[in-house]
């Protein structure tokens, strides 16, 4: 069985709604952040020397990172949740899956670190914003012309994008005047393996 190193309020919760969609059984080990600092306890060093989560156990192996950890899931899954045959939808879904933590994520953290700062983070957060609209701009166009990041279908490509958008209604700007956006968080809190994943994981501040 799989077993899903989960922190809470964190990436992690996309792991274990990849799993739930694609029929995994699994086990959830919860760790707790530290309340003072909001990091991950340091327990999770145990399992991985970057004491980070996601982290997940199988057959004997260690795997860390959220894009990589999708990858093995989906292939587990006998591709399910990857991208169909078409060149393009192959293409896009490739590219959201690396967009969501290398080009999403920086500025949001970012975000997240100027707002702990106070006053002294103010200057910084109108530029952030700015420069963090331009991705929901273009991400509410690209919506605009199908259903899916990858395309037509749903897939692990939206999965990964979850977790980056949820914040970014959270603490970065995107509200009703991003009205695919929008629909799209509707629709993917709707399905019921996102339910079922939030009850596995408990407490997730961005559903």
């Amino acid at each position: 069985m799989i077993k899903v190193h989960h922190l809470e309020n964190s990436r992690s919760q996309r792991i274990l709604w990849l799993l739930e969609e694609l029929g995994l059984p699994y086990e959830v080990i919860r760790y707790e952040r530290d309340r003072q600092t909001m990091l991950a306890p340091p327990e999770l060093k145990r399992v991985h020397p970057l004491g980070k989560s996601p982290v997940i156990e199988d057959q004997g192996r260690a795997i860390a990172e959220t894009g990589a950890i999708v990858e093995y899931l989906v292939e587990q899954a006998g591709g399910r949740l990857g991208p169909s045959a078409n060149r393009d939808v192959v293409l896009r879904y490739r590219h959201f899956l690396h967009y969501a933590e290398g080009s999403m994520m920086p500025p949001l953290l970012a975000l997240l670190v100027v707002g702990r700062l106070g006053l002294l983070g103010k200057p910084a957060r109108k530029p952030l914003l700015a420069m963090f609209r331009q991705h929901l701009d273009w991400l509410e166009a690209e919506l605009g012309t199908r259903a899916w990041f990858a395309g037509d279908e749903f897939s692990a490509a939206d999965i990964m994008m979850s977790f980056p958008l949820e914040a970014a209604r959270e603490r970065a700007g995107l509200g009703a005047d991003f009205p695919n956006l929008t629909d799209w968080l509707e629709r993917i809190h709707a399905r019921p393996a996102y339910a079922a994943a939030l009850k596995a994981g408990g407490p997730y501040a961005y559903a």
